[in-house]
């Protein structure tokens, strides 16, 4: 399965036609492209439905998480419907599965959340808005297993846009960590059996990393890959008896 993925596009209202050159072709590298969300640069309707129009009518299904640059506008839902009525798949704490080639992909996605990595992470403990903080990310990564645990398919990725792990955010300054992702997404990952975690958001970080379980993790914000998208091949694991 041809797995092509990119996030962090971030389209404003003058980027219209940008990226539908480079996208046209997809179905020749790809079987199906995910977007790892912050497609918009401050999250406004206008803006959404400058990404519709990139993304939508592609030769291959279109599956999406909202990132944080995708909320600020305080209209996250209205943004997920304009994708969605154009076609695209929005996920958040729910999945989609593909027949591919007599194979079966599902993903799994949510935005994701901050509060850091293990040894060095913030707890559900003191002030109101702390707890409040990291609650949603707990929130949130249950969301992300519960998903995933539901998926029976032969191949199943991850769709986040906060990294599940540390590594994919090397180049990043250390003290943001805690703003770029969250060890709980990655430990959601590790229990589901997921063959694959996508996500974006560390614009300064690496693309590859692997979850403690030994998951691959890529980092497809567009400023690391410097692509439209780029592909990823997967097989369905062979479990020996």
């Amino acid at each position: 399965m041809r797995i092509a993925a990119v996030g962090d596009v971030h389209l404003g209202e003058d980027a219209r036609g940008l990226l539908r050159p480079a996208l046209e072709r997809v179905g020749e590298h790809a079987d199906v492209l995910l977007l790892a969300g912050d497609l918009t640069r401050h999250g406004t309707v206008e803006e959404a439905h400058v990404v519709a129009d990139e993304f939508a009518d592609l030769p291959v299904p279109v599956v999406a998480v909202l990132g944080n640059h995708d909320h600020h506008d305080d209209r996250a839902n209205e943004v997920s419907d304009v994708l969605t009525d154009h076609g695209l798949h929005v996920l958040e704490g729910t999945a989609v599965r593909f027949k591919i080639n007599g194979r079966s992909l599902g993903v799994a996605g949510v935005k994701g959340f901050g509060g850091g990595f293990a040894g060095k992470c913030g707890s559900m403990f003191g002030e109101r808005e702390m707890k409040s903080f990291i609650g949603h990310t707990v929130e949130i990564a249950g969301m992300l297993q519960n998903a995933l645990e539901a998926l029976d398919t032969d191949v199943k990725v991850a769709l986040m846009h906060y990294s599940p792990v540390p590594d994919t955010l090397r180049g990043e300054p250390p003290e943001i960590y805690p703003f770029l992702g969250s060890y709980l997404l990655g430990e959601a990952v590790d229990a589901t059996g997921t063959d694959l975690a996508i996500h974006g958001h560390a614009h300064f970080g690496t693309e590859h990393g692997l979850t403690p379980g030994g998951v691959r993790v890529r980092n497809v914000a567009q400023p690391i890959i410097r692509s439209a998208y780029t592909v990823y091949c997967l097989e369905p694991q062979v479990v020996e008896s």
